[in-house]
């Protein structure tokens, strides 16, 4: 029977399919990390405070490239470069979802619009990161190998994800709450959309290198719709939800080191 941890012990245990895994995980954290720093520098006088927590956002995220670059090392492998249709972060970009590159480029402040665009965006991608992360770390989070890098990660994408929810309701308090709304529900849509494509990009590329028959790869994609036809009907609803989080200033504070990794 196929199961989400079946799949991934088979991507672990061969090397050449966890050289990408890892390879395309580093990428889009590394991407991450570009995007949080530069939004830090750029952020508006009237949103200054927020600096140091996009910093540590970024840092995290850069920490987590080097985290998966570390296992790879480890095994003795290289990267390689990055399919196409598996980048999810340029893909985002690609249907206007967050802060396009180019403006993030220039030396011009942003805008609380912008500042709003930021947080719904990350609003949505960590509650994805911090659900995978989860899943991972139940599954694996005793692994002898990737079992610690997995745990820090997720504890990690979790401090984000209270920082988004933590300051989308400052903004929202401050009357930003229908701007935040409609960012977020445009975000959810189209994130929903991307994920479903790297996902089947991703099982695409595994399935050729892990030789899976033509059964199981059907399966697989079978199931990556069946869970874009959730999210499409109401599992959305999770992505889009603000709340107090319980870990209040979240990010305050600088980044926390990952010992023997990065």
């Amino acid at each position: 029977m196929l199961s989400a941890r079946g799949v991934f012990e088979e991507i672990l245990d061969d090397d050449e399919s966890f050289r990408l895994f890892c390879s395309i995980a580093a990428s889009g954290e590394s991407q991450g990390g570009w995007e949080n720093g530069r939004i830090a520098a750029l952020l508006p006088e009237s949103q200054r405070a927020l600096t140091p927590k996009a910093a540590r956002h970024g840092a995290d995220e850069d920490k987590h490239g080097r985290i998966f670059g570390a296992l790879l090392k480890k095994r003795g492998l290289e990267p390689v470069p990055i399919p196409p249709g598996t980048d999810y972060t340029m893909l985002l970009e690609r249907q206007g979802i967050g802060l396009a590159h180019e403006k993030l480029r220039r030396e011009e402040p942003l805008s609380e619009q912008d500042v709003v665009v930021y947080l719904s965006h990350s609003r949505v991608t960590e509650q994805r990161a911090a659900d995978q992360m989860n899943m991972l770390v139940t599954y694996f989070g005793d692994h002898p190998e990737v079992g610690k890098a997995l745990r820090m990660i997720c504890h990690d994408e979790d401090n984000h994800l209270a920082y988004c929810h933590e300051e989308l309701l400052r903004l929202a308090a401050a009357g930003h709450g229908r701007t935040i709304l409609d960012s977020l529900h445009e975000c959810a849509r189209a994130e929903a959309r991307v994920y479903r494509d790297v996902s089947l990009a991703v099982m695409g590329h595994m399935g050729r290198i892990l030789g899976w028959p033509k059964p199981k790869s059907a399966a697989l994609a079978s199931g990556v719709h069946a869970l874009y036809a959730y999210e499409r009907f109401g599992g959305w609803r999770r992505m889009v939800s603000l709340k107090m989080p319980r870990r209040r200033d979240a990010l305050g504070g600088p980044a926390v080191p990952a010992p023997g990794f990065a």
